[in-house]
């Protein structure tokens, strides 16, 4: 979570002002208000022989490969970047899948995209922020590193049409 001092366009000290319904800090000489806003992740559910491809992550936990999305980057591009960069494949996308708010970092809110994808090329190897990639069977799967990531295997499992929460 970026915490501002003083007003990044004229240098002016902040104060905390009531401003939609929020405390925001706000600049007094030139109006600037810092609205905290969320990022936005992607990730890809590659499904093969009915398992699922999960990554082991360098922070602890194994997750459906995601990552973030860049700033003049296209969420779609995003996600096939991310997933190359993380498994060693090239996918195509097939569609959304779900979209979620992520509160289980409280420094950082993040909303989730997650895709279905189809493999196209490339050789399955862990790199980036994984150490370990490997296909399970939905219900042998390990622990899961982040709620959402739950709440879409819970929707594989179920074969529940896809879900837009945020």
């Amino acid at each position: 979570m970026t915490s501002f001092v003083y007003c990044p366009h004229c240098g002016t000290e902040l104060t905390t002002a009531s401003i939609g319904g929020r405390l925001r800090s706000r600049c007094p000489a030139c109006g600037w208000v810092h609205y905290q806003n969320p990022t936005v992740g992607v990730a890809v559910i590659l499904m093969e022989d009915d398992k699922l491809l999960l990554g082991k992550r360098r922070d602890g936990g194994w997750c459906i490969p995601c990552g973030h999305v860049e700033w003049d980057e296209d969420v779609e591009n995003a996600a096939i970047r991310e997933f190359k960069e993380e498994t060693g494949l090239d996918v195509t996308l097939q569609g959304v899948y779900a979209v979620h708010s992520n509160f289980h970092n409280t420094e950082q809110h993040t909303v989730g995209i997650w895709y279905t994808g189809e493999r196209l090329d490339g050789d399955l190897q862990a790199a980036e922020d994984l150490l370990e990639v490997a296909f399970f069977a939905l219900d042998e799967l390990p622990d899961l590193k982040f709620p959402t990531d739950e709440e879409v295997v819970a929707q594989l499992r179920g074969n529940s049409s896809p879900s837009y929460n945020v």
